[in-house]
């Protein structure tokens, strides 16, 4: 079998054994997705790729901790790449003062598109479904819902930035979750 047609959980078996051949098949496979992930949170293209490098480094180091039998590659690497982002935006925040710009919720959807047309397609739908969803929440929970995932600030930033108490953030924020399950009950199953 020819390395570039191994499926996503065979790549990462080899990359957890030190197979750099690998690693970089997952890269050409997934690094778009993971800087754009990456830039929708950081608003920078050089932190973006900082963050992507550090995305993908930890790849290297923890590829044996990646269990296919529990969720595609493709949600636990963005999952990785929203959080890393976000730790990178945190740390940037405590050593100087830097004000990203409003990220409206339909930007966030704007993600690379995976290699396959069939998993594009199902990504399109479910963008699609996710927009419908999060068009029907109040403007209030939907502004809250996106300055907490989008944008990764804390319930406590949230407050400060909307001049609202810090019980109705959470609260909003609860209640647009809620309502998202809800309506999404068979994306989640």
């Amino acid at each position: 079998m020819n390395i570039p047609d191994l499926d996503d959980a065979q790549l990462m078996r080899r990359t957890a054994s030190g197979d750099e051949i690998a690693l970089g098949l997952l890269y050409d496979r997934y690094g778009r997705m993971v800087f754009s992930i990456a830039l929708q949170v950081l608003n920078d293209q050089a932190l973006a790729e900082e963050a992507t490098q550090e995305v993908f480094l930890r790849v290297w180091q923890k590829a044996e901790s990646y269990q296919p039998d529990q969720g595609r590659l493709a949600p636990w690497l963005a999952s990785i790449a929203r959080h890393r982002a976000i730790d990178l935006y945190r740390r940037l925040q405590r050593s100087v003062e830097n004000h990203l710009t409003d990220t409206s919720i339909e930007d966030a959807f704007n993600l690379a598109d995976p290699t396959d047309i069939e998993g594009e397609t199902q990504a399109a739908e479910q963008r699609q479904r996710v927009r419908k969803a999060l068009a029907t929440l109040p403007e209030a929970q939907r502004q809250a819902l996106a300055y907490a995932f989008f944008k990764g600030y804390s319930h406590s930033q949230i407050a400060a930035l909307t001049g609202e108490p810090l019980g109705t953030v959470k609260t909003r924020i609860r209640l647009a979750m809620l309502k998202l399950r809800e309506l999404l009950s068979d994306e989640l199953k």
